[in-house]
C-alpha cells in the first residue's frame, strides 16, 4: 500500500471509539459488500436489520444497483424502504406488502435521459477494452452501469477511462465496490437520503443529522462520509482508502455483512431512544 493510503487508513477511527449517541433516529447503509457478503445478504446482517427495526430505528438502504433488482428485497428485508439507482427512485413497502415506487424525476425527463445513456454505454463498451455492462442492466431506469468487480475485473486505468467517458458526455459518475454508475440529473445518495426522510419519515435530515448513521464501503458513499458525523466503513473499506478524498469517521473490525452486524451491536447497546 502507498506511503500516503497507509497515513489515510490511519485515521479511521475504531468503532470501539465511537461516542455513539443514545438517540440514535435511523441508520441509512449501503447495500453490495456492506450488507452483503459474496452478493448475498448474510444472516447476521439480515438479523441485525430486523433488530434495529424492532428498536424502533428506520432503516432504509440506498444503493447503486437497480430499481429491478432491489424490489425483491425491498418486499423482503426488515427495512423501510430502498433507495436504488444513487438516489433516483424509491420503493417503499406498504402495509398491504405492496410497493410503492416513487422517482425524483418526471416520466418524460426519465424517457430522454434513457436514450441518451444507452449512446454513451454502448460507446463505453465500444472505447474501453474488457468492459461490459453490468448483468442487473434490464432492471435499470435511470442510470448506466458497467461491471468491474462483479462478474468481471477491470484494471484502474480501465475504471478511470470509462469514468471520463461518462463525464465527457455530461453524467455525473461514481464508482462503487462492484459497479462504475452513470447518470443524468442532481440527484445521488445524499439527495435521496435527504429526500426519503423528507417524503417517508416528515423529517428534516440535516436539521437532525447528528441523529442519523451512514454505513458504506467504497467511492460512491464518500459524499456520505463527509456529510455524516456519524459515519462508518465496514472494513473492506480498505481497498478504496488510496480512492477516497473523504473517509468515513470509524471503521469496524468485520468486513461486509459481519462489519454491519457488528456495528448495529454497538447500535442496539447504546440506544435508548
Amino acid at each position: 500500500m502507498p506511503d500516503t493510503a497507509c497515513a489515510k487508513k490511519q485515521w479511521l477511527n475504531p468503532i470501539a471509539t465511537w461516542p455513539a449517541p443514545s438517540n440514535i433516529l435511523g441508520l441509512l447503509t449501503d447495500i453490495d459488500d456492506t450488507l452483503t457478503t459474496d452478493g448475498a445478504i448474510t444472516a447476521d446482517a439480515l438479523t441485525s436489520l430486523a433488530e434495529l427495526q424492532s428498536a424502533g430505528l428506520h432503516i432504509v438502504p440506498i444503493t447503486g444497483r437497480p430499481v429491478g433488482w432491489s424490489e425483491p428485497f425491498a418486499l423482503a428485508w426488515p427495512v423501510n424502504a430502498i433507495v436504488a439507482e444513487n438516489g433516483a427512485v424509491a420503493l417503499i413497502r406498504q402495509s398491504d406488502g405492496t410497493l410503492l415506487k416513487r422517482y425524483q424525476q418526471d416520466g418524460a425527463t426519465r424517457a430522454s435521459n434513457f436514450a441518451r445513456m444507452q449512446e454513451v454505454l454502448a460507446h463505453i463498451e465500444r472505447e474501453v477494452p474488457g468492459a461490459r455492462r453490468a448483468t442487473d442492466s434490464p432492471g435499470r431506469e435511470t442510470d448506466i452501469a458497467i461491471d468491474h468487480s462483479e462478474f468481471t475485473h477491470l484494471p484502474q486505468e480501465s475504471i478511470d477511462h470509462a469514468v471520463r467517458i461518462m463525464r465527457a458526455a455530461g453524467m455525473n459518475a461514481t464508482v462503487s465496490s462492484i459497479h462504475i454508475n452513470g447518470w443524468y440529473g442532481a440527484h445521488n445518495k445524499l439527495e435521496g437520503a435527504r429526500w426519503i426522510v423528507r417524503e417517508l419519515f416528515k423529517r428534516d435530515l440535516d436539521t437532525e443529522i447528528e441523529r442519523w448513521v451512514y454505513v458504506g464501503d467504497s467511492t460512491n458513499d464518500q459524499l456520505m462520509f463527509e456529510h455524516f458525523p456519524h459515519s462508518v466503513g465496514v472494513a473492506n473499506i480498505a481497498r478504496f482508502v488510496p480512492h477516497l478524498t473523504h473517509l468515513p469517521r470509524y471503521v469496524t473490525a468485520g468486513e461486509r455483512g459481519a462489519g454491519f452486524a457488528e456495528l448495529a451491536r454497538l447500535i442496539l447497546s447504546r440506544n435508548s431512544r
